[in-house]
This record gives C-alpha cells, structure tokens and sequence, in this order.
C-alpha cells in the first residue's frame, strides 16, 4: 500500500497498516536507515519520516546517525525489547549459540568445540546449559526468551546428510523438551542466505542464489530477501548435482554427485597418503598457510562447485551469486577459481560484483534466530 492511494476504510486504520509495515522493515533488517525504508516499504520519504517519528515517541523504534554511501543518514532500529531470541548452529565439531534481542543487538555468544561423532545427549545438554547461561549474563532468563531458531547438518534433507548418530533424531523436538521453549529448525544454508540478506553481503538485491560450501555443498535461491521453500528434500541440493558421470557412488545412490568430488570426505580421501587424516579446518588452514597439496585440493572444489554454480545461475538467472561456508576462508584461492568458471559463460553477468562473499560472522546461527524470531511481534504489549 503506498501513502494511502486507493485505500479501503479509514485514515487511522491506513496509518496502522502503514505504521506495521514500517515496523516489520526494521524488525527484518534489524538496523535501516528512513531512504532504506522508504524502498522496502513503498512508502514516500515524507511518511516514513512522520511514521519514525511517531513510532519514536510511542517508545517503539530509535534513531541514530551513521553514514551510508559516503552520505549522512537516520538509521532506525527498534527499542531493546525484554524478549531475546536464541539462535543454535550444531556443526560437526563446534556448537555456536548466540542470544539477540529485538532490535538485533547480539547481547551475548559463545562457540563450543565438539569431539568428532560427538552424541546427541550429550551435546544438546551443553546446549541447554549454554543457553541457560548466557540468557543469565544479560540478565535475563529462560522466561524471557521468545524465539529459539536451530540449524544442524541434515535439517531439511536427507537423513543421511545428517551428523553420524542423529539420524533418527527430531533434534529441535529434543531440544525444545530440554528448554521449554519452541524450538524452529531450519537448514543451514537457508539460515546463512537469510543472515546474509538481512545484515550481510545481501541487503537490499532482489534474488540471489547463496551457495555453502563446507562439508558438502548446498544451495538456497532468495527472493526479495526470503528463501524459495522447495518441494522435497533436494531443493537446494546442488552437492548432488551430476559433476563426474563416470565418478564415485554417492551416499544419496547417484554416480558422480558433486559432494564425491568437492566434499570434506572428497579432499581428505586426495590428501590422506601424504598428509593423513585431516578436518576441513585443517585443510583450509594448511592452504592457506601455502601447502601445496591442500590449495591444490581447495582449488578443484572450487572448480567443480563453481562449474555447478554457473549452470544454476544459467538456469535461475539470480541478481547475486553469494559463496559462504568454511572454504571461502580460503579467500581468493577459492573465490577466484569459481570467478573463472563463471567468466566462461556468455550468458551470466560478467561484473566483478555479480558474485560476492558472505560477510556475517556465524551466519547459520545468526539466520535461524532471525526465522524463529519472524513470528515476534515488535508492538505486542505495547498501547497503541
């Protein structure tokens, strides 16, 4: 609805309509600045400017100064709010959890390292506590929490993607029993693109195809900064699209998939004679430390990926292609390689910034607390 043009009903019942709007862009993207949301909301810049104004005296939003494009500017955000959200990445080594409040100020974090095949009990208890404690440093509770969003290798595909002895598991049915409070799972990849697209790489493109490369490989296609909800466990699945026809057996049954040539288990199978059994953090810091081996393994992942990233964008024709997951840590090792397979496509936009990398530090937990916190709503308890 824009400034009230064919509007049903009352001017007071529009000003709501338009006031929730404005709200629901700043609960999104945490932080925007009056143009931003004049932009996302099809608003005119004169009535979001009335709308900050009065949301600010109501106690609901705040204004700071910063600086966006070289150009001052009014970012709004919304007043710190008593509920927290919690977001929860379990990884094969580590466990992120991060605690944020409804303007999305990050009050509090903590990375866990995790023994390999680490056990689901025993890890979804360290969570709880984790939790626990550092709901209690910002001086809240478990009480106080409203939203608790988890993302965990598996969670929207296949069993076997999962971690090894989960696969039986609803981990977030688990956990929710442990903390009383709903627990949302989403998929890592869709948790990163929705990170990415509220406060990262991706604010403000209209689509992009965002591709986590770490482990296996996967995919999720934004669309006006929200991921396309797939049909099956393969949506997304570019980690078992065909990369060697006469390759190796997949663990989805297929010959070939991506994932047998591009995966963790893929580049530590290459390097094991010389180097011996290696996590997909050691190859990446050896890599970058200038082993040989493992740049060489880094860089033909990042062929094959970004050979299965062009024909994607071939046939998708994303705004944005947006790489994140561990082996972009590699830096232009990986980035370039994929950059040049994509130059090889005449019909795929040729401009430096068609493809960028995430910026959000713990993208996964990050994200899956913005989708749990989706269902929040910033004006409850307030007098309208």
């Amino acid at each position: 609805m824009i400034d009230g043009i064919g509007a049903r009903g009352s001017q007071s019942s529009l000003r709501e309509a338009n006031s929730a709007a404005v709200v629901e862009a700043v609960r999104q993207y945490g932080q925007i600045t009056q143009v931003e949301l004049a932009a996302v909301t099809g608003l005119s810049p004169a009535t979001v400017s009335n709308l900050v104004k009065t949301l600010q005296s109501a106690g609901v939003v705040q204004t700071t100064a910063t600086v966006r494009s070289g150009r001052r500017a009014q970012a709004v955000s919304l007043v710190r709010s008593s509920d927290l959200s919690v977001g929860v990445h379990i990884g094969r080594r580590r466990v992120e959890v991060i605690v944020a409040d409804a303007s999305w100020t990050v009050n509090a974090n903590q990375h866990l390292p995790l023994p390999l095949d680490h056990r689901d009990d025993t890890t979804l208890d360290r969570i709880a506590l984790l939790v626990g404690e550092l709901t209690e440093q910002v001086g809240a509770s478990l009480d106080d929490v409203a939203a608790v969003g988890l993302t965990m290798p598996g969670v929207g595909g296949a069993a076997y993607e999962t971690l090894t002895g989960w696969e039986q598991l609803d981990v977030a049915d688990q956990l929710t029993r442990i903390l009383g409070r709903r627990v949302l799972a989403v998929p890592e990849v869709a948790a990163a693109a929705v990170a990415e697209a509220r406060y990262g790489a991706l604010r403000g493109v209209g689509s992009a195809l965002v591709v986590r490369a770490s482990s296996t490989t996967t995919s999720s296609l934004l669309v006006g900064g929200q991921p396309l909800q797939g049909l099956g466990v393969a949506a997304g699945a570019l980690g078992h699209v065909s990369a060697d026809p006469a390759g190796r057996i997949c663990r989805c049954g297929a010959r070939g998939c991506l994932n047998t040539v591009a995966s963790h288990l893929a580049l530590a199978d290459l390097l094991r004679v010389t180097h011996g059994p290696l996590s997909l953090r050691a190859i990446v810091q050896r890599a970058n430390d200038g082993d040989p081996g493992c740049r060489q393994v880094v860089s033909h992942a990042a062929t094959a990926i970004g050979t299965a990233i062009a024909d994607a964008a071939t046939l998708l024709a994303p705004e944005r292609i947006c790489l994140t997951g561990a082996l972009t840590a590699t830096g232009d090792l990986f980035t370039d390689a994929v950059r040049a397979v994509l130059r090889t496509r005449p019909l795929l936009p040729s401009g430096e910034g068609f493809v960028v990398v995430g910026e959000c530090e713990d993208a996964e937990a990050r994200g899956a607390l913005a989708v749990a916190s989706d269902g929040m709503d910033p004006l409850r308890n307030r007098e309208r």
